[in-house]
């Protein structure tokens, strides 16, 4: 959890909930509050102007999202959407900072929490423009492997679906149901019971 609960109720944060596909905050939106999931998932997203949906990131219970709008001053870049039944706790922007202020420790957090963030776009955007689907989503895949389980020994099941794989590459959804199919093929991943599954 990057804010600690006890803080977020000391500070009297309030617990928001949301149902499956309501939007927490839309693009282009004034940052006026902090988000935190207490329970459930949402996705950051952005659409095309023919209506293609690019995911920016997904995030679970304890995580945060749109803080580096918080940060810049600037409008969110993308909208948030609650992916299930989601529960989360909000703070005015000006108790976030307060929080920040009196407990130094999360700041650093924040900062390792944003550098990942752009770790993560950089290598996606690389991958994207330079490489072939296979790798792309092979990069994709080690990537959040590393993020969400970074223990190597145990195989890796996939959170994700092939769309939403689709989504966050920007490939087209048949594209990634072939190559994963063809990376199942040449052995560099598993499917099990129609989960994509990392060794």
């Amino acid at each position: 959890m990057i804010i600690p609960e006890e803080i977020l109720v000391e500070y009297k944060a309030q617990v928001i909930h949301f149902n499956k596909d309501d939007y927490v905050f839309f693009e282009d939106e004034n940052p006026d509050y902090y988000f935190q999931i207490k329970s459930g998932i949402v996705k950051m997203s952005s659409f095309s102007t023919d209506g293609q949906e690019f995911i920016q990131g997904i995030f679970y219970e304890g995580q945060s999202f749109g803080e580096p709008a918080i940060f810049g001053g600037f409008p969110y870049p993308s909208n948030a959407i609650a992916m299930t039944e989601s529960v989360l706790f909000r703070l005015n922007v000006s108790i976030f900072f307060e929080i920040l202020k009196n407990h130094f420790e999360l700041h650093k957090k924040f900062n390792l929490i944003l550098a990942e963030r752009l770790r993560y776009k950089s290598t996606i955007l690389k991958e994207i423009s330079s490489y072939s689907p296979d790798h792309i989503i092979l990069t994709l895949l080690r990537y959040i492997r590393e993020r969400e389980q970074p223990d190597r020994e145990q195989p890796f099941i996939v959170p994700f679906t092939r769309q939403q794989i689709a989504d966050m590459t920007g490939l087209r959804v048949e594209t990634v149901i072939r190559t994963i199919r063809k990376l199942h093929q040449e052995k560099k991943l598993e499917i099990r019971e129609h989960k994509i599954m990392l060794k």
